[in-house]
């Protein structure tokens, strides 16, 4: 054999090819001058000459939500922690007025307290107090975010304070990293109240570690709302410029916010009226000058400042070219939290504020809340055409509540495009009843929420196929597959293929979350990651903005022709469980399909087939029980190789929330099956499947559990047809298809141009055969790659280990053939003559 020049030699033989790199094929010694490459093939047809169907221009956005501390210590500018001394425990058990303030004394002595005597105004109710005596001066130090306050050479950054002296005396405003003063201020506050005060100065080093510090003579001195801002942000609106611009990388189409459970957790009251310190999340209160926003807590456990509010997400919609979609409660608390609003005067005034809203974000400035958004800097209106009422708000209140925000919404702003939601799960009974509601409603879109494992990302591609084309359309609010790896990216390209193919009923589409601050992390995966001065995008990350600035203006047919790989039956040991609940389990038996007793315990003998994991489990009275009332107890038994099987038991629900966990398919504590009887609070039933710790619902029922009652449990498992029964009465009859499809494709243009979008999730290359119709083609492409290992991930040190590779490539034509590389993403860009 011999290189002709192309430096890889192919030799094909049963489907298998050798690879030969540098025209030599070397044995022995050194081996990695090889290797074996194998590889599928098919045909892929795409019809260029159909009209197609339009797609939709808004499909792909982001949902922005303060979670991981997304907002302070993120996208928001600001360099101070804590800067108005409100955190509080209520907002995370921790903190206090002093959270990120250390005593910093050069000389005289301080002794800093936060008090609220006299303060700021009726919104900012805490202030710092230093009492400052001896020779020299004394004050505090901010230790910023992260491991400090990121400052660049050569840049400059602005501080401001609200301060209160009894006598004039000077304020020195230093940011030093350890002994090394890298900027320096001084204010001369006046004798008298409340006053504001500004300086900056341009860095003398660069640094991740600074320390702000404020130093104050002797006597009294009040501080308020100490701030430190970079002169640079994005477009000069106040967000950190590297973290906006990866967002606008994107080329979002819209922007959802607020969120996300940090919409609707909470009390309903305004903070003015009762200063609760744990309020859901109220517009008015975030809109205005920032030293006259109450501070609140933080669903996901601490302080948010309002610095970004609802001006703010406006203009930062605009700055990237996206439409602002806001969400708002309709009086029902979500996220776990049933806190309905009834009270009719009060859930009025709910009314109006999401009209007055509106009025803000589009009304003429004549108007009273247009008139408020141009004091604040935009008096043209902001075209807001989207408004989501609920976020996951899945409670009885929502069926009374949303019509009476629906309806007054149409009367007024009847061209507002209204978004009702679904709840945060895929599939379920309440999933169903909300879509019905929906409908009833004739809501313009429902709002879909759901993070599953990889496997039902691959699984559910033609998950929109059947539709409904004339009932409301979708948003895809909030997805995710559970992880940042390159596969996780991978499973959810293949699911956006199909997203983008039913773009007919699928008009909207956000990964979730948004943002994650490496050491303040809520929630995993997460579509960009950042620490105090660096920032990079995920797997996913690339993965979405593949596809978001590639949309095209129609998606025309295509088809795949070519070699599956075969799918596995179910295989795995059995176990029993229980979740926040004590039950007692009895007679189980295990039966395999040529009536083969696996396994048969009445526990008669005790427990010694059964190996225990969390929970207390012990034999009692003739049965297996589990007495802890702990999430996720489980107890296993049989054979991983188990297959072909039918697994029944009787169960008995002791006490606790909750009802039955029959495992089946157990691989190990991170892979299995079962079947969550009475699951969400008593509420509903599912048959769950765990991937790699991540669990999704594969189907769903509205079965609930008494206590005290014995039922028979009955789960048969045949191939991958998994049937489920209660006291003999069949509840579940379906097939789990985890078949990994050899491509997952669509095809997109955009007047001359057309684009093919493959994803390839398999171990092996795919050579498809390209046949794109009569259509004449320019032989030069751009073709864009991305992959990698399937455990790849990025990092901080490591921010490009998956990154999407463009080039040019030539030999294209109406039919042509492509290998699709294992576990790759590829576009392909042509032109057509």
């Amino acid at each position: 054999m011999k290189d002709a020049g192309g430096g890889k030699v192919t030799v094909t033989s049963g489907g298998q090819g050798l690879a030969i790199a540098g025209g030599k094929l070397v044995m022995g010694a050194d081996p990695a001058k090889f290797r074996i490459e194998g590889y599928t093939s098919g045909k892929l047809s795409v019809d260029t000459g159909a009209k197609g169907t339009k797609v939709s221009p808004d499909l792909y956005g982001v949902f922005y939500e303060d979670i991981n501390h997304a907002a302070d210590g993120g996208l928001y500018a600001e360099l101070v922690q804590n800067r108005s001394f409100e955190f509080d425990s209520v907002d995370e058990p921790s903190y206090t007025g002093l959270t990120a303030w250390s005593k910093a004394e050069r000389g005289a002595t301080v002794t800093p307290a936060v008090t609220g005597e006299d303060p700021l105004n009726p919104n900012n109710r805490n202030y710092l107090r230093l009492d400052v005596t001896g020779q020299g001066t004394a004050g505090v130090r901010n230790a910023g975010f992260n491991r400090g306050l990121p400052l660049v050479k050569g840049e400059r950054y602005d501080f401001s304070v609200w301060a209160r002296r009894a006598e004039a005396g000077p304020l020195t405003i230093t940011v030093e990293d350890g002994s090394t003063v890298l900027g320096t201020m001084t204010v001369r506050v006046k004798a008298g109240g409340w006053a504001k005060y500004r300086a900056s100065f341009t860095a003398s080093g660069t640094t991740d570690a600074g320390r702000l510090v404020v130093q104050a003579p002797a006597g009294r001195t009040d501080l308020d709302m100490v701030s430190l801002f970079p002169r640079r942000t994005f477009k000069g609106h106040g967000m950190r410029a590297d973290l906006a611009q990866l967002i606008a990388d994107l080329k979002p189409r819209f922007l959802r916010f607020p969120g996300g459970c940090v919409t609707n957790v909470g009390t309903y009251d305004p903070y003015a009226e009762t200063g609760d310190r744990r309020r859901i999340y109220q517009w008015k209160e975030t809109i205005g000058p920032v030293e006259e926003r109450p501070t609140n807590f933080n669903f996901w456990g601490y302080n948010q400042s309002y610095g970004i509010g609802y001006y703010e997400y406006f203009q930062f919609a605009e700055d990237i070219g996206a439409e602002a979609l806001p969400v708002l409660s309709v009086g029902v608390n979500g996220c776990g939290e049933n806190r309905p609003l009834t009270d009719e005067a009060k859930l009025a005034r709910w009314v109006r504020d999401t009209l007055d809203l509106i009025e803000f974000a589009n009304g003429p400035v004549t108007s009273t809340w247009g008139r408020k958004r141009a004091e604040m800097g935009h008096p043209k209106p902001f075209g807001l055409e989207y408004i989501g009422l609920g976020n996951e708000e899945i409670y009885p209140e929502f069926f009374t509540n949303y019509p009476k925000f629906a309806n007054a919404i149409r009367a007024r702003y009847p061209d507002i495009k209204i978004i009702s939601n679904a709840g945060q799960t895929s599939q379920g009974a309440w999933f169903d009843r909300m879509w019905q509601f929906a409908r009833d409603q004739k809501a313009d879109l429902v709002d879909e929420h759901y993070y599953n494992n990889p496997d039902w990302f691959l699984a559910n591609n033609h998950r929109y196929d059947a539709y409904d084309r004339e009932g409301p359309k979708v948003f895809v609010g909030e997805y995710a597959s559970r992880g940042n790896t390159f596969f996780n990216a991978l499973a959810e390209a293949s699911y956006m293929t199909g997203l983008e193919r039913n773009s007919d009923v699928v008009r909207l589409a956000s990964y979730a979350p948004l943002l994650a601050n490496v050491d303040y992390v809520d929630w995993t995966p997460d579509l960009i990651w950042f620490d105090n001065d660096e920032a990079y995008g995920s797997p996913s990350y690339h993965v979405q903005r593949l596809f978001s600035t590639n949309v095209g203006e129609r998606v025309v047919p295509s088809t795949f022709e070519g070699e599956g790989r075969p799918v596995e039956d179910i295989k795995g040991a059995i176990g029993l469980g229980a979740w926040n609940t004590a039950v007692r389990y009895d007679d189980v038996k295990v039966t395999a399909a040529d009536g083969t007793v696996l396994l048969s315990d009445d526990f008669s003998a005790g427990a010694g087939k059964w190996t225990p994991g969390p929970g207390t489990w012990a034999v009692q009275d003739g049965a297996y029980a589990q007495s802890a009332q702990v999430e996720d107890a489980r107890s296993t038994a049989g054979s991983a190789d188990w297959s072909n099987y039918t697994i029944e038991a009787t169960a008995r629900k002791t006490a606790g929330a909750e009802g039955f966990l029959l495992m089946f398919g157990v691989r190990d504590t991170g892979n299995f099956y079962w079947w969550n009887v009475g699951g969400w609070n008593n509420t509903q039933s599912a048959v769950e499947k765990a991937v790699g710790g991540g669990k999704s619902s594969i189907a769903t029922s509205s079965t609930t559990v008494e206590t005290g009652r014995d039922y028979h449990l009955k789960v048969r498992v045949s191939g991958r047809r998994i049937t489920t029964w209660l006291d003999g009465q069949q509840v579940n009859d379906f097939v789990d298809s985890s078949r990994v499809e050899p491509l997952y494709q669509v095809v997109s243009r955009d007047g001359r141009s057309v684009t093919l979008k493959v994803v390839n999730a398999q171990d092996t290359a795919v050579r498809g055969s390209v046949d794109l119709g009569s259509a004449r083609f320019r032989p030069t492409a751009t073709v864009t790659t991305l992959t990698g290992a399937p455990s790849d991930t990025n990092s901080i040190a490591d921010p490009d280990r998956v990154a999407p590779v463009r080039r040019q490539v030539s030999g294209f034509s109406s039919a042509f053939t492509y290998d699709f590389p294992a576990y790759s993403v590829t576009f392909i860009e042509l032109t057509e003559r």
